[in-house]
């Protein structure tokens, strides 16, 4: 159903009105995705559903194909360049903008319960920054993670901008946010789990991966609290002499490709 748009002020893309300032303050369950790869991805996960569409008219043609894939009932709104740019408040020169809604946003305790053996799952504590969010996520899909498994301390994996930057996998991995301790979490849900850490005392290498498994990752500069390292079998990726830190996405892209492809259970 397309429908034009040729007035900033129409009430029915309000929702799409000022994003970045709103991106900032949330939208109560609802997120907006960008781009033309993203839109590929959301209309074809399980985990969340398109609310509406906001695209650029010269972009219909063009995305025809991807268009038709979105329900019927869901209404794609046509917008001169002008009208759209004046709606979300900069140039937004990829055209294509979505409004969506996770389906369910089951509790972390629900989610790694459903879990069975061979399950992998990516825990983070404290990530703050959305671009290294979304390389996680990238990170977690490409691997073949189960789930992550996020602390209070951490960003919205469904901000704009941690969306764009996974491609869209935070569109089809499932997350949830932990209530407390994770490691806590993790143990009752019968995961061993490894943390990341500079000095930790098993090389990568040596690492074999359990029955089930979750490799847990700090922020950048602070990383792991010590009363949590005391608590996981701590991993160490070794580097060049005089260099021990690496970005926390490339961190996990390492470990989780490891434990993918290399590390063979005991």
């Amino acid at each position: 159903m397309i429908i034009p748009i040729d007035d900033p002020a129409d009430p029915r893309v309000a929702a799409y009105r000022d994003v970045r300032e709103r991106d900032l303050v949330g939208r109560e369950g609802l997120f907006v995705a960008e781009g033309e790869v993203v839109l590929n991805v959301l209309t074809r996960s399980t985990l969340v559903e398109p609310v509406s569409l906001m695209i650029a008219q010269k972009r219909v043609a063009g995305l025809a194909h991807l268009l038709e894939q979105v329900p019927v009932d869901v209404p794609v709104y046509a917008a001169s360049q002008a009208a759209m740019d004046a709606v979300v408040g900069f140039h937004i020169h990829r055209g294509i903008l979505a409004l969506g809604r996770r389906r369910d946003a089951p509790s972390a305790a629900d989610m790694l319960a459903g879990l069975g053996e061979g399950a992998l799952v990516l825990a983070l504590s404290g990530i703050g920054n959305h671009d290294n969010m979304g390389g996680l996520f990238r990170n977690a899909a490409a691997f073949g993670v189960d789930a992550v498994l996020l602390d209070s301390g951490c960003c919205d994996p469904l901000y704009r901008k941690a969306i764009r930057v996974s491609v869209g996998a935070v569109l089809v991995t499932p997350f949830a946010t932990g209530p407390g301790d994770l490691l806590e979490e993790l143990g009752r849900a019968g995961f061993a789990t490894v943390a990341l850490s500079p000095s930790g005392a098993t090389r990568l290498v040596d690492l074999r991966r359990s029955a089930k498994t979750a490799v847990l990752l700090g922020a950048e500069g602070p990383g792991l609290a010590a009363s949590v390292l005391a608590r996981a079998t701590t991993v160490a990726i070794p580097m060049a002499t005089g260099f021990d830190s690496l970005n926390v996405a490339t961190t996990a892209g390492i470990v989780l490709h490891h434990l993918a492809f290399a590390a063979e259970r005991p």
